[in-house]
């Protein structure tokens, strides 16, 4: 049989004032509660840790011995429940996310800065990463979770929808699309397009066949970042698409940005988690606050949340 915490609780507080009344009073307990718990301790170890006299309390050899090692129990006890509610208070905690660079350099910033305006003392690391790389950056346990385009489901990740966006097109001031009163994806095919390696463009032309037999993109030029596509449509080689929350690094090359029409394509973005892992308190308020941000933007045309179905 062990000591109780409350036995220690109660020979650390006598051991530090010397005094049976002192340390009831510290422990807001009656002097006979106190004197009980003490003589309980001693019953459960079958040794005395206090020598009683008229005089005064002092602390046997063994209790001298015993009374650092619970002193520093009792600390190490008090501070880990102190930072538990610390966390569940989101006055401290770590959250990591993982997000392909075009996310992690236009939205995902700024709802990091509007979070923490409200949770200060939590920190937030942005992981940015190859969108085929957020999957397996979950996974690993390397981020609390991902944030991506719809990827082909596997039993170790779970999937929220986070929102669905309609593709945009992407094209440098001078165009000759932007003279026309509506732009469909036909005329796309008539300009050099800058497309993106991978799954990016392989969804996107099985979307596009699927819903326009006829029509078909064939890439001028395939890269691996969204920025150096925006690079090259800023120099005049051609243009793209992309979706509307690069907004502000479409800005920043001075180009602009139209709807899409015939067929009206959208693309999805989830939310990964691994599957059978907890989230922190903190990784679930920014997963929420998340939620709650992309609902307000006029392009979120399929809201997700939290109760979206897991693929």
């Amino acid at each position: 049989m062990s000591p109780s915490l409350r036995q220690m609780r109660a020979f650390v507080a006598l051991a530090k004032t010397g005094s049976f009344t002192l340390a009831a009073e510290y422990l807001h307990v009656t002097q006979s509660a106190l004197s009980g718990l003490i003589k309980e301790l001693e019953s459960v170890l079958g040794v005395r840790v206090v020598e009683r006299s008229t005089r005064k309390t002092q602390l046997s050899e063994i209790g001298r011995e015993l009374y650092p090692l619970f002193e520093k129990m009792i600390e190490d006890l008090d501070g880990a429940m102190a930072g538990i509610a610390q966390r569940k208070a989101l006055k401290t905690g770590m959250v990591r996310i993982a997000a392909p660079q075009m996310m992690a350099c236009t939205l995902l910033p700024e709802v990091i800065a509007a979070y923490r305006q409200a949770h200060p003392d939590v920190q937030l690391r942005l992981v940015d990463c190859p969108v085929e790389n957020v999957s397996a950056r979950v996974f690993s346990g390397e981020v609390d979770f991902g944030i991506g385009p719809e990827r082909d489901p596997t039993a170790e990740i779970a999937a929220q929808v986070l929102f669905e966006m309609p593709f945009v097109l992407v094209y440098p001031e001078q165009h000759p699309l932007r003279q026309k009163e509506r732009v469909t994806w036909a005329d796309v095919g008539d300009y050099p397009f800058i497309s993106l390696q991978g799954q990016f463009t392989e969804r996107l032309l099985r979307d596009m066949h699927g819903a326009f037999r006829e029509l078909s993109l064939n890439p001028y030029n395939e890269v691996t970042f969204m920025t150096t596509a925006l690079a090259m449509v800023s120099a005049n080689l051609g243009i793209t698409v992309c979706l509307p929350y690069a907004e502000p690094m479409v800005k920043l090359y001075n180009l602009h940005m139209r709807a899409l029409h015939e067929p009206e394509l959208t693309r999805r973005f989830f939310v990964y988690t691994k599957t059978g892992r907890s989230l922190s308190p903190a990784a679930e308020s920014f997963m929420a606050f998340l939620f709650r941000f992309v609902e307000t933007h006029e392009w979120n045309v399929g809201a997700g949340g939290p109760a979206g179905a897991a693929l």
